[in-house]
């Protein structure tokens, strides 16, 4: 049985046509700018004009390859031997969680693929797409007062939360709709998050600082260390479903679940800390670039009072 678990794929159309769309439109829009003399209007009427030196950085080699390490993250865990065995072993499931959420969304996002997205839809897609974002719009103005930062961090907390609550989570593994409805919350409030971490397009709001980056990035792991810690030292199973279900790999409820709370906490927490430690690392090389004073303030104050 764990052998032919382990060997299933769930090939479901509505994922398949999906994340082909969003690869099939990524790579137009990147073929698009990269053939693009620097000098061309941008698409669409109302869609911002790119500056010439961003444009080349748009269709960059390692943003398509990105983007589709991102969709082909996403297709492995709804899709692969690690959805089938989302419902048996509860690290799995958490597992399936972290490849959607910390690995998949921060590869979809350095890929930068709205701007890149914009060029590869059809002209007559693009003008609903650029009203709704234009400088002047009642739904720009909307969707910026609904994703400010303190906004999506309140939602993003509050969904981790809720869903790890046991009577919807054992809801969840039953009913195949809530089950995708889980997956959906926790990929959009964790694409918000990382979309104000990274700073990348559109951008509605003033950009955060890199030290606020730094504090917004590390504020949501103590959330998520407090959970992981309780659902990997909790006395007692917490989600009855994973109680029922047949045993795989020879592991007992409570060591599926001390994994699973282990993964949460360690490897769910971590990827924040090493955004940190990159946008640290940027504040550490800007000021190492900043030209050197030959002559300081302090160095001619001193030399003013010796002339006295």
């Amino acid at each position: 049985m764990t052998r032919a678990l382990l060997l299933s794929w769930d090939f479901r159309i509505e994922v398949i046509l999906v994340l082909g769309l969003l690869a099939v439109v990524y790579l137009r829009g990147w073929l698009r700018l990269r053939a693009l003399p620097m000098h061309a209007a941008a698409p669409g009427r109302g869609a911002a004009r790119p500056a010439p030196a961003e444009r080349r950085p748009l269709a960059a080699g390692w943003r398509l390859a990105t983007y589709w390490a991102g969709l082909a993250t996403v297709a492995v865990a709804l899709m692969s031997p690690v959805d089938v065995l989302s419902s048996q072993l509860f690290f799995m499931h958490m597992s399936q969680h972290l490849l959607l959420t910390m690995v998949a969304v921060p590869l979809l996002l350095i890929g930068n693929p709205f701007p890149v997205l914009m060029w590869g839809l059809p002209r007559p897609a693009r003008r609903p797409v650029s009203a709704v974002l234009n400088g002047q719009s009642v739904w720009r103005r909307m969707l910026t007062k609904l994703t400010t930062p303190g906004i999506v961090w309140l939602l993003y907390v509050i969904c981790l939360i809720v869903w790890h609550d046991p009577v919807l989570y054992n809801l969840v593994l039953r009913n195949q709709f809530v089950h995708d409805l889980q997956h959906l919350s926790f990929f959009i409030t964790t694409m918000l998050l990382w979309w104000h971490i990274l700073g990348v397009a559109p951008r509605l709001h003033r950009s955060l600082s890199a030290a606020q980056r730094i504090v917004y990035t590390i504020s949501v792991v103590p959330v998520n260390v407090i959970i992981g810690v309780v659902i990997a030292f909790a006395p007692s199973p917490i989600y009855v479903h994973y109680v029922n279900v047949p045993r795989l790999m020879g592991l007992s409820v409570m060591a599926d679940q001390m994994i699973a709370g282990i993964l949460m906490w360690i490897p769910g927490s971590e990827m924040f800390f090493w955004a940190a430690l990159i946008v640290l690392t940027q504040i550490v090389n800007a000021e190492a670039k900043k030209p050197v004073h030959t002559n300081p303030p302090w160095l001619l104050d001193e030399h003013s009072a010796g002339a006295r």
